[in-house]
C-alpha cells in the first residue's frame, strides 16, 4: 500500500512528537515495536543512520548521565561520577532518538530521492503565501541532498581532505529534476488522522 510521501513525513514529525511524550514503559513498548520494524524491513538504512549518529548517541548519553544532578553511581569517584538520575535520562533520550532513527530509516527505505523532495514539496505550498518559491527550495534540498550523498561516498584519508572536497567544483553538467507530484487519497487522510489521533493522546 503506497501513502503520499507528504502524509508519510508529517506521520513521521507526529512519531517523533508523540515519542518524547511517552513515559517510560509505553516508550519501550513502543521502541521495540519500531525497532523491531525497522529490523525486518530496512535493516541496512538503520544501521547506517546509526553508524552516522553514533558519537552524537554517545555525547548524548555523557551530557545526561554527567550534568544531571542526583546519586553517584560510583561513590568513590564522587563528584566526578556521573549520577543514577541522568544516566536514567540519557538512556531515555537514547531510546527515544533510536526510535526516531529506526522510524527515519523505515521512512527512507519507502521513498526514494524524488518521492521525499516530491513530498517536501507539497509541504512547502503554505510558504507561498509569504511571496517565496517553492519550486527553487524543492531544487535547492535536491541539490544538497544529492552533494552531501556524493561527499558521504567519497573516500578520502584525513578530515582535511574531506573538507577540501565539498569545496571542489564537481563538474556536472545541468539537470532536469522531475517530482512525481500526486493526489492525497482516502487512505492517506486515514494515514494522517490516525498520526493526529497518536499525538492528541500523547499531549493529554
Amino acid at each position: 500500500m503506497k501513502f503520499h510521501p507528504a502524509a508519510q513525513i508529517i506521520s513521521w514529525c507526529i512519531l517523533v512528537v508523540v515519542l518524547q511524550k511517552l513515559t517510560l514503559t509505553p516508550l519501550l513498548m513502543t521502541a521495540s515495536l519500531i525497532l523491531l520494524t525497522a529490523l525486518t524491513l530496512s535493516k541496512h538504512k538503520l544501521f547506517q543512520l546509526i553508524r552516522r549518529t553514533r558519537w552524537v548517541m554517545f555525547s548524548l548519553l555523557i551530557i545526561y548521565s554527567y550534568t544531571t544532578p542526583g546519586q553517584p553511581i560510583l561513590e568513590s569517584l564522587g563528584m566526578f561520577s556521573p549520577s543514577r538520575e541522568g544516566s536514567m535520562d540519557g538512556v531515555l533520550q537514547l531510546t527515544r532518538l533510536l526510535s526516531a532513527l529506526a522510524a527515519l530509516a523505515i521512512l527512507l527505505d519507502r521513498l526514494d530521492r524524488p518521492q521525499l523532495i516530491a513530498g517536501l514539496y507539497t509541504l512547502f505550498a503554505p510558504i507561498q503565501w509569504l511571496g517565496l518559491s517553492r519550486e527553487r527550495l524543492a531544487v535547492r534540498l535536491a541539490l544538497t541532498l544529492h552533494y552531501a550523498e556524493v561527499a558521504m561516498l567519497r573516500r578520502t584519508d584525513t578530515w582535511q581532505d574531506s573538507l577540501r572536497s565539498l569545496f571542489e567544483p564537481h563538474g556536472e553538467s545541468t539537470k532536469h529534476i522531475e517530482l512525481p507530484i500526486s493526489r492525497f487519497s482516502l487512505r492517506d487522510v486515514l494515514l494522517m488522522t490516525i498520526a493526529l489521533i497518536m499525538l492528541c493522546v500523547a499531549l493529554r
